[in-house]
C-alpha cells in the first residue's frame, strides 16, 4: 500500500531532497503542499505530515493545532522541521501533539531513517489483528473516506465465512485462527495478482475482511477467489467430516445439528463518484448484499451494480 506523506512547505526544496533519499523506496510517495493548501493535506488522510517550519505562512503551533483537531488526521503523526533551537519553542510544539521536532542543518541520513521507522511503526500501531498483519478498521474507514472525497470509482469487497461459530466449537479457537490466517492469504493473494495498483485489503474482525479494488473485473474476483478458497479450505477438515459433507455440533441441549463445511461469502458494492454521500451509506449497501450472499447454499457472491 502506498504511503502517502505530505510537505507543508512553501518552498521545493525539501521535498526534493526526500524524493532523493526515497527513491529507492517505491510505496511512499511524497507531495508538498503550500500552507493555504493544508485542507488539500487534510482530507487525503495522509500517512505522515512533515511541516518546514522555516517556510510556511501561519504561525506553527496554530497550524500544528489546526490538524490535530481534525477528526480525521487526529493520529496522523506530525514532525516539525526547524532553524529554531530554543527549547522553549520546541516544548510548545511538542505539547500540541506533534510527534517529533528536528532542527536543522539536516542530516540526511537520520531524517531517513525517522520518516521511514516512524511510517512502519505507524502502519503497526493501527494494525487490528496481529493475527492476519492487516490494516484495520481506522484504516478502514479512511480508505473509503478519502477515495469518497476524492470522487474515486472503486469496489468494496465484504466477506464472511459461513459456519465459522460451528467450526470453532467442534476444532477449538486454535484451529479458526488458522481458518482466518488462510482466509486472509486467500484474498490478498487473487487481489495482489490482478493488473490494479489501487488496492486495499483489511480485517474489520473475526471472520470479516473487506478489499477495495478499483478498474477491475469484479465478477472474476469474486469467483477466483472462491474457487481458491473452496480448492483448500478442506485441508483444515478431517477426513471423516470431508467425507460426509458436514461437521456435527452438539447444541446447548445436547442435541446434535449438522452444519456444512465452511464457505465463504461475497457482496460487492460498486461506488461510483456520486452514487453515496458517506461511508454509513456503502455499509448499509454492503451489509445488504454480504446478507443476500449468505442466503444461498456455499460460496457465492453478490454484485451491487453502479446505476447506469
Amino acid at each position: 500500500m502506498i504511503q502517502q506523506i505530505y510537505i507543508i512547505d512553501n518552498d521545493l526544496k525539501l521535498i526534493n531532497l526526500f524524493n532523493e533519499l526515497f527513491k529507492n523506496e517505491k510505496e511512499y510517495s511524497f507531495q508538498r503542499v503550500k500552507t493555504e493548501e493544508i485542507d488539500i493535506a487534510l482530507r487525503d488522510i495522509p500517512s505522515l505530515i512533515i511541516i518546514n517550519e522555516d517556510n510556511i505562512d501561519e504561525e506553527i503551533i496554530k497550524l500544528c493545532t489546526k490538524i490535530r483537531e481534525n477528526e480525521d488526521n487526529s493520529i496522523t503523526p506530525i514532525i516539525v522541521i526547524s532553524s529554531n533551537k530554543e527549547k522553549e519553542h520546541k516544548v510548545e510544539i511538542l505539547k500540541t501533539d506533534v510527534e517529533y521536532y528536528i532542527k536543522k542543518p539536516i542530516d540526511p541520513d537520520f531524517l531517513y531513517y525517522t520518516v521511514y521507522n516512524m511510517v512502519k511503526l505507524m502502519y503497526r500501531n493501527r494494525r487490528v489483528s496481529p493475527l492476519t498483519g492487516l490494516p484495520g478498521n481506522v484504516q478502514i474507514q479512511a480508505e473509503i473516506k478519502k477515495r469518497l472525497l476524492k470522487k474515486e470509482s472503486f469496489a468494496i469487497f465484504y466477506f464472511d465465512l459461513d459456519n465459522f461459530k460451528a467450526y470453532n466449537d467442534v476444532y477449538g479457537f486454535v484451529k479458526g485462527d488458522e481458518i482466518i490466517k488462510f482466509t486472509a492469504k486467500t484474498i490478498s493473494k487473487i487481489i495482489h495478482n490482478i493488473n490494479c495498483e489501487n488496492t486495499f485489503i483489511g480485517h474489520i474482525g473475526g471472520d470479516d475482511f473487506i478489499a477495495i479494488v478499483s478498474n477491475a473485473d469484479y465478477e472474476k474476483i469474486c469467483q477466483d477467489i472462491i474457487l481458491e478458497f473452496d480448492t483448500n479450505i478442506t485441508k483444515y477438515f478431517t477426513e471423516t467430516d470431508i467425507n460426509r459433507g458436514y461437521i456435527e455440533v452438539a447444541n446447548r441441549k445436547g442435541i446434535i445439528e449438522d452444519f456444512p463445511l465452511i464457505t465463504i461469502s461475497i457482496g460487492v458494492v460498486e461506488v461510483d463518484k456520486d452514487r453515496f454521500k458517506n461511508t454509513l451509506e456503502i455499509g448499509e449497501i454492503g451489509a445488504g448484499v454480504k446478507h443476500l450472499a449468505k442466503t444461498t447454499l456455499g460460496s457465492t457472491y453478490v454484485i451491487n451494480r453502479r446505476k447506469k
